[in-house]
């Protein structure tokens, strides 16, 4: 064998290494092709029931987690802020996927949207925020960040939330809570013009508000873990999408299943969602501020929330609109003001161009109260 036909052959045996787990999504995805009405007409079962959800569950976060794994890779190679508008977009794309196959699954469940955004806002405001900063800061006074790109992701984070998740509670049209078709096409065009917008400030002009300003005291040396070739993790990544698609319609079944027949609460297919789109930036936010890196955490938890926001409601009121599914968007009563008051605590936390500790101590005392609301409704 040739050195070259020797260093192909290592080549192709690490990769095989470091991407086990597509095999396991393949194989899961082919299972459940294959046997899916054998699979889910035992859901009454609990132990049955609680074996599927778990494997589906796992295997979607799993792959979802390897998305994020190449678009870490991307970033380091592409730098800020392509690297993570790559992985927010990335992870966008499966949660309104994952939304949208709970929506057309089942009888119509016309809060899941709005249950599943204010879920993804707290988790990611709250607690992705709050862990963030409370572990960055644990070993240092504390960590500064690009001032101007905080204030441009939260100036269009702030209008798009109310319009989208406060404003219909106080707008009841003739279908009751749900929103007539011209406020439909309005919020579908604001959102997407206002995202597209900034989109092309964060990669052309203003691009520079999204990277470190410089400022930092102490300095890190950039990651030195060795990089395939950009198509190969553009690819990777590309690829680990495909079983998701079929995957998070399939474990659309089990949650339909619990709100349904089991009548859990309808927000438990929200959080259900929301906690499987919003952990693997999750981990991906909080090792960058431990590593003192907290501008691209900054870059992942805010533009997470911004493309969560300004790509999930005009894919769910198109969704709404062709598929005849009505969508309740406005919050009510307590989840109203825990919205409004995350909101105004994450502008008065990122106002100053610097966060310690106590910041993340109190994006984590909202996110345990956030908690405890949705265990006692």
């Amino acid at each position: 064998m040739t050195d070259s036909s020797a260093l192909r052959t290592t080549s192709m045996a690490g990769i095989v290494r470091e991407e086990w787990f597509f095999s396991v999504s393949v194989a899961t995805s082919l299972a459940f092709l294959a046997f899916s009405d054998a699979i889910f007409e035992k859901l009454s079962r609990p132990f049955w029931f609680t074996v599927i959800f778990l494997w589906l569950f796992a295997v979607v976060l799993g792959s979802a987690l390897s998305v994020v794994r190449h678009a870490d890779h991307l970033a380091e190679q592409l730098r800020e802020p392509y690297g993570t508008l790559i992985l927010t977009l990335a992870i966008t794309s499966i949660e309104v996927m994952a939304i949208s196959a709970v929506m057309l699954h089942g009888e119509n469940n016309p809060t899941l949207a709005r249950d599943t955004l204010f879920a993804v806002v707290m988790i990611i405001l709250n607690g992705m925020v709050g862990l963030s900063l409370f572990f960055g800061a644990w070993r240092r006074e504390d960590q500064q960040h690009n001032l101007h790109g905080a204030n441009t992701y939260l100036g269009v984070i702030v209008p798009l939330a109310t319009l989208s998740l406060v404003m219909p509670t106080f707008l009841a049209g003739p279908d009751g809570p749900h929103p007539s078709a011209s406020r439909q096409m309005f919020l579908g065009i604001v959102s997407i013009g206002l995202y597209s917008i900034f989109l092309l400030l964060q990669s052309g002009r203003h691009r520079r508000y999204f990277a470190d300003d410089g400022s930092h005291l102490e300095r890190h040396a950039v990651s030195m873990r060795p990089h395939r070739a950009v198509w190969h993790h553009a690819v990777l990544l590309l690829v680990y999408m495909g079983p998701v698609v079929f995957l998070v319609e399939q474990l659309a079944r089990p949650i339909d299943y619990v709100i349904e027949t089991l009548h859990a609460p309808a927000a438990f297919g929200g959080v259900i969602m929301a906690v499987l789109v919003a952990t693997p930036e999750a981990i991906s936010a909080v090792r960058a501020s431990v590593a003192n890196h907290l501008q691209r955490a900054i870059n992942i938890f805010l533009g997470s929330v911004l493309s969560t926001i300004g790509l999930t409601v005009p894919a769910m009121l198109a969704i709404s609109h062709f598929y005849g599914h009505p969508v309740t968007l406005g919050l009510q009563g307590p989840d109203l003001v825990m919205f409004v008051l995350t909101l105004t605590v994450s502008i008065i936390t990122f106002s100053s161009g610097r966060t310690n500790l106590m910041q993340g101590a109190v994006h984590l005392v909202l996110f345990v109260a956030y908690v405890l609301l949705i265990t006692q409704q």
